[in-house]
């Protein structure tokens, strides 16, 4: 693939001169009050050529976890000897920041707004400029999301492991659990992938809200790509151990029998056995308890947070592997690699979120 950092980069009319660091607003919209909104993005280009890779927070405007994980990243040390260049967009949804939302104002999702037309609705108007001055400018992709609200995810990436480049870089990642997923119409990840450039989906932690563990491995994760891509040189310092991804063969979400007060008994990371009893959902009044069983034997990779919930709701998302007891001695291994200390990924230090 084209080098692109070699060639001239312009961002939002702006034209990055390798070597140097600048910071962009491109100009999104007003609000209804003539305030104008933008999306900030911050771009770092090392002195010498090497692949140009975007990484993206937020386009969900309630998943924040990438907010932070993006923060993190641009105050690495490794970036001071960059090949490449870094263009980091950690809101891409600022509307949806503001109101604490998933969604535009005007409803949609922009994950399902792909590629986009400068003449569409709002939604569709922001995945066209994302596409124009980001994805254009780029070799590879990493979007960072969690689940939704009261919905947790267990680290993971999302992948099409059929492209030999996609599957090189979900691997160094270096998270337990690794979905080969197609993709959806209208993502962000389907319209990189039509325009040829390998793109990572990195799951974990939930909506409104940061999670320690989930940012500290996403800030490793992100780096961990650059270092593959040579845009960083392998660290001499931080010993980490290998973590070995297993690759999901298929998931299932287990949903609610019906409607209650639902009790949960099983983490994220929890190996399960078909049959094995995850939870209960009970009346108000505690007379008529319901269990929930596993509907296969795998891993627990995602589940609610809300104990009132309506029947059919996802409660439980379970993956299965090839091998259960490594997957599970993986995320043991990934937990214990990621547990919060005051020195981070990088050199700098600061205290944990907690």
């Amino acid at each position: 693939m084209a080098k692109v950092s070699e060639k001239e980069l312009v961002i939002g009319g702006v034209t990055i001169e390798p070597g140097s660091r600048h910071s962009i607003d491109l100009p999104v919209a007003q609000l209804h009050t003539h305030t104008p909104l933008t999306m900030p993005v911050q771009i770092v280009r090392g002195k010498q050529g090497g692949p140009v890779l975007f990484v993206s927070g937020a386009i969900h405007g309630d998943e924040l976890n990438g907010v932070e994980i993006i923060r993190r990243l641009l105050q690495h040390k490794g970036l001071n000897r960059l090949r490449g260049t870094l263009i980091a967009i950690p809101i891409v949804n600022v509307y949806g920041v503001i109101h604490h939302s998933r969604y535009l104002p005007d409803r949609r999702d922009l994950n399902r707004s792909f590629p986009g037309s400068d003449h569409g609705s709002l939604a569709s108007r922001l995945a066209d400029l994302f596409m124009t001055e980001i994805v254009a400018n780029c070799t590879h992709g990493i979007d960072i999301h969690t689940g939704a609200v009261h919905r947790e995810n267990l680290s993971q990436i999302r992948a099409n492991l059929e492209d030999e480049e996609t599957n090189r870089l979900a691997h160094a990642f270096g998270v337990p659990v690794i979905l080969n997923s197609d993709t959806r119409d209208g993502s962000l990840r389907q319209a990189a992938a039509d325009c040829g450039i390998p793109m990572l989906l990195y799951e974990a932690g939930q909506a409104l809200r940061f999670d320690e563990l989930s940012i500290r491995a996403g800030v490793r994760g992100v780096v961990s790509v650059m270092r593959e891509l040579g845009m960083m040189a392998p660290s001499r310092s931080h010993k980490r151990r290998a973590i070995e991804p297993l690759v999901a063969r298929s998931s299932h979400w287990v949903r609610a029998p019906e409607s209650g007060i639902f009790r949960a008994f099983t983490a994220l990371g929890t190996r399960v056995k078909r049959g094995e009893l995850l939870g209960v959902v009970d009346s108000p009044y505690g007379d008529s308890e319901v269990e929930v069983l596993a509907s296969y034997s795998g891993l627990v990779i995602g589940r609610t947070n809300l104990p009132l919930i309506n029947e059919g709701d996802a409660l439980f998302h379970i993956a299965r592997f090839p091998g259960m007891k490594e997957a599970a001695e993986s995320v043991e291994a990934f937990t214990e690699e990621h547990l919060p200390s005051n020195e981070a990924e990088g050199g700098y230090r600061e205290p944990p979120i907690i």
